[in-house]
């Protein structure tokens, strides 16, 4: 089975969309947790849905309608503010080696984007995760590790020398494709490469 990297932040609501539509991928998922907007700097893009307020009003539009493409919820998180985005990522790190990675993403992308869950400190991250059948004993201690916030900058740099410059971005036999949108091309890929 082929094989694509999924780079995605969980502060991105296209990571949270793409990622409700990974199971009709015919391909092995391979999660990449990166801070989008560290991989951002690093590459001189910038969150232009933040700098614009007309591109916000837009990516709000644009953000229901794909919600209601792909019957899923959209209900963001309303302490999305003080959610510290790379304590999320160094749980999804932390969670690696106890739990399938899209077990973990998906927990935490539900708990983001579409059913808001406190995830302002590790203890609450870690229930959130033991919710969907995760030790959370097994994560909780690393959350805030510096080990893993190292981690986490190795990712992004990584990312960043594979070409990547936004969330959520798809890499799969060095083709690489961004955003939800570019879905429909990367199973055209898969489906000629086979």
């Amino acid at each position: 089975m082929q094989s694509v990297d999924f780079y995605f932040d969980f502060r991105s609501p296209y990571s949270y969309l793409a990622s409700t539509e990974l199971g009709g991928l015919k391909a092995n998922i391979r999660y990449q947790p990166m801070d989008v907007l560290a991989v951002m700097k690093l590459t001189g893009n910038s969150p232009t849905t933040f700098q614009s307020p007309a591109k916000g009003r837009y990516a709000r539009a644009d953000l229901a309608r794909w919600s209601a493409r792909y019957g899923v919820p959209l209900r963001p998180n309303p302490a999305m503010s003080e959610i510290s985005g790379r304590r999320l990522l160094r749980a999804a790190l932390a969670a690696a080696d106890v739990a399938p990675a899209a077990q973990v993403a998906e927990a935490l992308f539900l708990a983001m984007w579409a059913d808001p869950r406190p995830l302002g400190s590790a203890a609450e991250i870690a229930g959130v995760l033991a919710e969907a059948g995760i030790d959370p004993s097994a994560v909780e201690p690393l959350i805030d590790e510096p080990a893993l916030d190292e981690a986490l900058d190795r990712a992004v740099r990584e990312a960043a020398d594979k070409g990547v410059f936004g969330a959520p971005t798809f890499i799969a036999d060095e083709q690489m494709f961004f955003g939800n949108d570019r879905l429909d091309f990367l199973r055209q890929h898969l489906e000629s490469a086979q």
